[in-house]
């Protein structure tokens, strides 16, 4: 009897399953399609890499014109890689942010641009680019790439390339701000350096092809109308609303004159000024040596910049690949996290890491009516060696490094009425018509509140030292290595009062440096490094023992050492065993902390969480088997 009951509610026991997963699957159908046009979304990730940041939102939400946005894809193509398949669904969920929260102001179209038609056609004008797949370049052109325009003008992004997905968003952000914008900002660059690109030398010699523009350069060419201002003249022009200096060297005092009135008048600068300017070396065929320009104008405000001395940070120390292979840490190459930026300033608040390489420190406490924000600054286990030291081993630097228990100022800002570095006005006067000279009206103070942005480090913005370039389908593309694009490009944009692209931007790259093992490697490498200095010391206290025996020697003694002398050298060798003994034991206590460390983020991150679930089921399971129980 028993056994026939429970043949009869094997199948019931089916059949109510059935159901249950039935009348699930109709309640999830029907609520989707109740709450599909209220399109509410969760982006489930850390850095919410799938919401439109505010940036992005604040520039939409302010459109007063209709911006068409034409994405041009060939979805048809039959060697279309799977790659660009997937990346073009990302790009179309991206764009229907941009729809959504733009609303009826912006027009989103998606054409297919087929061989011989009308869609392809309208690419070409755009000016989106077909490349073919092909090696050879005999294939269908394929086209992937969005135009977006506005009021007759149009901004493209010719090829979208799959590497360059963490900046689609900000591409898309800046093309709709420069389409709307009534005027592009006039930026004008002042360097020394080979920024603009060019010959490094005379082309008859170099028998090569120019050098392309600093990457910096040709990102600021997307959003600003951007000029070159000669090092060696002596005005700047008055429509020029913002200057870029990178290292500006060899400046005559009409040229600092011209930049002390364009500061008066409310004008912002943004100087990169470097002790030690490695790009430079590179690309020009006589170096220059360090230094820059600025010592006039940084004196009338109250600041210095060391440009003999560079900035050394042993906790900062960034682990480089040497010639020969060999990993060792850098302590003039330096790391900076956000623990290093002043976060509270917009244009540094969504970075994470910059590379400085070989910085200078700024000092001095500015003039009466300018106040002073230290943007970026170095641990407190830091100090300052010569320039020429700078090209020695990293080992060698941190054994001469005298750390001065203070953080070095690595770039600041100055806002609020500047004084004038030329207070008997200009060192050039022009000559009157009757062959006299003329003096010429010069402002003493700011007419209106002005703003300079000084950073120590010029090699930051040098290619090899913030993207890594590649080819893709011949296109050049470059990707952020740090933050040190994000962190030149938000500064002009905030000195020129565009600060929406400040946060868009810096999604980018996104590094998150493992500051505790940092700090573990800094303390045992001055552990080190204290060892190391005591052994040495010990050598040459010995080496002058033996040297002064030497000299006390007898005439006609034939030993080479003496029996005082050998037992001074017997010493010696069983001192340096015992030390090199304790450098081996701190290394080994070092690698145990680091590991331990490594171990248990890796359970936190792998483990905790499935013995989580497992504790929880089995919990689970025990109270739902004493309720059986007790029934």
């Amino acid at each position: 009897m028993m056994n026939s009951n429970r043949k009869k509610q094997k199948p019931a026991a089916w059949i109510g399953s059935i159901a249950g997963i039935l009348i699930v699957a109709a309640i999830l159908i029907t609520l989707n399609a109740i709450l599909k046009p209220l399109n509410w979304r969760w982006d489930c990730t850390e850095d919410k890499r799938y919401t439109l940041s505010q940036g992005s939102e604040n520039i939409l939400k302010h459109l007063d014109k209709v911006v068409s946005l034409r994405f041009y894809y060939s979805r048809d193509a039959a060697d279309m890689p799977v790659f660009l398949k997937n990346y073009a669904s990302r790009v179309e969920d991206l764009l229907g942010e941009f729809k959504r929260a733009g609303g009826d102001k912006i027009d989103l179209r998606q054409l297919n641009p087929t061989p011989d038609s009308d869609e392809e056609d309208s690419a070409v004008l755009d000016g989106v680019s077909g490349r073919p797949l092909d090696m050879f370049g005999s294939g269908d052109p394929i086209y992937f790439g969005v135009a977006v325009s506005c009021g007759g003008r149009t901004a493209v992004l010719p090829f979208l390339s799959p590497e360059n997905e963490a900046q689609l968003e900000y591409d898309l952000a800046r093309a709709i701000t420069e389409v709307t914008a009534d005027r592009k900002v006039k930026l004008g660059i002042l360097s020394s350096l080979p920024v603009m690109g060019g010959y490094s030398a005379p082309p008859m010699m170099m028998n090569s092809a120019p050098n392309p523009p600093w990457w910096i350069v040709t990102e600021l060419k997307r959003n600003y109308d951007v000029v070159e201002i000669p090092v060696s003249g002596t005005e700047i022009a008055s429509d020029i609303d913002v200057i870029l200096a990178l290292q500006p060297q060899n400046l005559s005092d009409g040229m600092l004159f011209a930049l002390d009135q364009f500061i008066l008048r409310g004008g912002k600068v943004l100087a990169f000024l470097d002790p030690f300017a490695v790009s430079g070396m590179r690309q020009q065929p006589y170096p220059q040596p360090g230094g820059s320009s600025f010592d006039k104008l940084l004196k009338a405000w109250g600041i210095e910049f060391n440009s003999g001395k560079i900035v050394a940070d042993r906790k900062l120390a960034t682990r480089l690949r040497g010639p020969y292979g060999n990993v060792e840490s850098m302590p003039t190459v330096l790391t900076l996290g956000k623990a290093e930026m002043d976060t509270a300033i917009p244009a540094l608040s969504a970075l994470n890491t910059l590379l400085l390489f070989c910085p200078g420190e700024f000092s001095g406490t500015p003039v009466e009516g300018l106040t002073q924000t230290v943007l970026l600054h170095s641990s407190d286990d830091a100090g300052l060696v010569e320039s020429f030291e700078a090209q020695g081993s990293g080992e060698q630097i941190l054994k001469n490094l005298k750390p001065e228990n203070r953080e070095f100022a690595l770039a600041l800002q100055l806002a609020g009425t500047f004084p004038t570095a030329f207070p008997d006005g200009s060192p050039e006067p022009p000559a009157a018509e009757d062959g006299k000279e003329k003096k010429a009206d010069s402002l003493k103070k700011s007419t209106q509140p002005g703003a300079v942005v000084l950073v120590g480090d010029a090699d930051m913005l040098f290619d090899s030292f913030c993207v890594r370039q590649g080819n893709f389908l011949g296109q050049t593309v470059a990707q952020p290595i740090n933050d040190n694009l994000s962190f030149a490009l938000n500064l002009v944009d905030q000195l020129s009062g565009d600060e929406n692209l400040f946060e868009i931007r810096a999604r980018g790259a996104s590094s998150r440096p493992f500051t505790v093992v940092r700090d573990l490697q800094a303390k045992a490498e001055k552990e080190f490094q204290g060892k190391i200095v005591q052994l040495e010391e010990e050598l040459r206290t010995v080496q002058m023992q033996i040297d002064e025996l030497q000299r006390k020697r007898k005439p006609g003694e034939k030993e080479l050492l003496s029996s005082e002398q050998r037992k001074v050298l017997a010493d010696f060798r069983r001192k340096e065993v015992e030390a090199r003994k304790e450098l081996k034991q701190v290394r080994r206590q070092l690698r145990r902390e680091i590991d331990s460390l490594e171990n248990t983020l890796i359970f936190i991150n792998i483990a905790l969480m499935p013995i989580l679930v497992v504790a929880a089921g089995i919990t689970v399971a025990a109270v739902k088997r004493r309720r059986s129980a007790h029934r």
